[in-house]
Formats: structure tokens, sequence, C-alpha cells
């Protein structure tokens, strides 16, 4: 079996997959920060969508997810969410048989469609809180492998004196200004390893 990892800089499914013996490559635009470069194609990964058994994609969230959405009128007028969702439904609409897309809650549950699962980390053996939803093809919803503490919160009052909840981890990857958007989009490892082993071997 071939699997594209697309938008996979980290590799984190890719190496999962490879523990397996399955043929897996990530691509992105950027260098991979995973262990393995061989296993990494970086190019535009519209260019090889074609000739794949599985594609699990992660398209950029930037211009999709509800956690944006005060930026969505500037994005709206200037053309960055249109794109963001021709992107993200050139996946959808791939020639391939089995399909995954993951992304954040966000607007593409109404100009797509509604996911098919969302799953947290902390179902995955991660303590870690972060809804993500998953589009999928031909392929099984996942199935929680242990589930655990949904780990620490940061609590404020914002300026109208309405109590906000963040998870921990998102506002520290947030005080890392060049590295954030990396570090709020990488794969939770028990997720990661739950699509290689839930999926890869599907024949």
């Amino acid at each position: 079996m071939r699997v594209l990892l697309a938008c996979e800089e980290s590799q984190a499914v890719t190496i999962e997959m490879r523990k397996l013996g399955i043929e897996a490559y990530s691509c992105d635009i950027e260098p991979c920060s995973g262990d393995h470069p061989e296993w990494h194609i970086q190019k535009d990964v519209l260019t090889i969508l074609d000739g794949w058994d599985m594609i699990i994609a992660f398209p950029p969230c930037t211009h999709l997810a509800v956690s944006g959405a005060a930026w969505f009128k500037q994005k709206i007028e200037d053309g960055r969410q249109q794109q963001g969702i021709d992107f993200f439904m050139q996946f959808a609409n791939a020639n391939c048989e089995k399909i995954c897309i993951e992304n954040p809650v966000g607007i593409m549950s109404t100009k797509y469609r509604k996911p098919d699962q969302i799953i947290q980390p902390w179902q995955f053996g991660d303590p870690f809180q972060k809804s993500t939803c998953l589009w999928l093809k031909n392929l099984p919803k996942l199935i929680p492998t242990e589930e655990v503490s949904r780990g620490e919160f940061f609590e404020w009052v914002d300026k109208n004196g309405k109590k906000k909840k963040q998870p921990k981890w998102f506002m520290d990857a947030l005080k890392d200004k060049k590295n954030r958007a990396k570090i709020r989009s990488k794969t939770f490892p028990g997720i990661a390893k739950a699509m290689a082993t839930q999926w890869g071997l599907i024949r």
C-alpha cells in the first residue's frame, strides 16, 4: 500500500505507518521536521495527488478554523479564505479510493459537509484537548484507544467581562510567534498511531 500524508512536515503519521512496513510518504512545501527526509517529498502536494492507495491530508486551517473567526471578514474580502476552501476541496475531490482530511472545527462543516467524526487527543492516550474533525472516504471512524485526562486549561476574563478557557498547551504555543502555527497543527502521537494501525493495514 502506498500512502500520501499531505501537508505533513512533522512526519508523525508517516513514521507510524513506516513502522508497520507501509510505503508512506509525507509531503509539504517545507522541509520535514521529522527524522526521515528520505520519506519526505518537498513540493506542491497538488502536483502528486494521483496514484496513491490512501491520502491522509492535513490542509492548513489558518483561514478556515473558527479560532480565527475575528479575521474572517478581511480574509473573505481579500480572497484568502476562498483559497483555503479551494485547497481543502482538492483533497476531497482527489481520485483516490481512501481519503481522510483532518482540520479543526471550522467553516468546512458548512462549506463542504459535516465531518464524519470529531476526535480528541485525550481519547488516544495524550492528555490534551483539541477538537479534531475528520472527513472520511471509505475509511472507518477511528476507535479511541485509551481515554486519559483532558490536561490543563488556562482561564481568564476578557475585556467584556466574559469568562474564557483554552487548553494550556494551546496558550503556550501562542507565545512562540515563529513556530506557533506548526506547534498547534502537529498531530498528537496517539492519534498518529491510531491512524496507522487502524487504517494502514486495510486492504
